[in-house]
């Protein structure tokens, strides 16, 4: 009989290329994982990994078990979520992985409403950023991500999870009310504040600011939005920031909709067979059960 959790070790092995990887990922030490790669090949009676240089790689045998773990897991997903729906009520802990302005402005509510609805449902809540938190979701270490992907920047689906859409929330052109610029264009010589290089959002950003006609004097760089609104509040920078950074409840701001009025989609990410889990489901219908924020569509 083979070990699931040894086959999912060889999956994540798969994924990330190397043990260290694999360890620091799941929260094993390597010598723990090589143990149990070892303790799987004489399960299977196969090598299952052969030396190349300072890493190891997969052979035949092991690419074919991986192949069917990733059948397997989503048999399990779909074998719990059916277990879980044979019960009266929903219960257990859900496991929830959410980006900043998520936690702030959707989360809170969702969980005010499944506290009085599901009592028995222990939600524990994670601020973690879609590229972190989605390998960690395949991995086991969450039950559901809230993502978000900007225009003309789709995100990478990994096969073993599936998305839903929930709401789009749009972008607009936040400036300090004693600014007298009103548009995008007219701002070539103000400061910015935007996310960190490489993120989605600064991409985003700093490409809208390029169709406008220039090239954006970043001067503050922040992954906390919440620092965006205040920066601006201050009169130091204009910013590009989405309905749900709260921009509308801010004195002393002043929010423009942009050219075509772009949005971002807000959406769910489970492992693939455990949508239909109890737990999951309600998590997503008391996100939808929310007032829209302004400017935000349900999907």
């Amino acid at each position: 009989m083979l070990d699931l959790r040894r086959l999912r070790l060889l999956r994540e092995l798969a994924r990330r290329g190397t043990i260290t990887a694999v360890a620091e990922a799941l929260s094993y030490s390597p010598s723990a994982v090589s143990q149990q790669l070892a303790a799987l090949e004489k399960e299977t009676g196969a090598r299952l990994l052969e030396p190349a240089g300072r890493r190891v790689r997969l052979t035949a045998q092991a690419d074919l078990l991986v192949a069917h773990t990733e059948l397997l897991l989503e048999e399990m997903e779909r074998t719990q979520a059916a277990l879980a729906q044979s019960l009266n009520e929903t219960v257990g802990t859900l496991r929830v992985a959410a980006f900043q302005t998520a936690v702030l402005r959707l989360v809170p509510y969702a969980l005010t409403q499944l506290a009085q609805q599901h009592p028995r449902l222990r939600v524990e809540v994670t601020e973690l950023e879609p590229e972190v938190a989605h390998p960690a979701l395949v991995a086991g270490e969450f039950d559901i991500v809230l993502g978000e992907e900007y225009p003309g920047h789709p995100l990478p689906r990994a096969r073993e999870t599936e998305r839903r859409d929930l709401l789009t929330d749009e972008l607009r052109l936040i400036t300090p009310a004693v600014w007298s610029e009103r548009s995008l264009p007219k701002l070539a010589s103000r400061p910015f504040v935007m996310e960190p290089v490489g993120s989605t959002a600064r991409e985003w950003a700093t490409a809208a600011c390029r169709q406008a006609g220039f090239e954006p004097d970043v001067r503050y760089t922040s992954t906390d939005l919440q620092i965006h609104l205040r920066l601006v509040e201050n009169g130091l920078a204009a910013a590009l920031l989405p309905d749900l950074s709260g921009a509308g409840d801010r004195h002393n701001v002043v929010s423009h909709p942009l050219h075509g009025r772009p949005r971002r989609q807000i959406f769910t990410t489970v492992r693939r067979g455990a949508t239909r889990h109890p737990k999951v489901q309600a998590f997503t219908a008391a996100l939808k059960a929310q007032q829209t924020p302004a400017g935000s569509d349900r999907v």
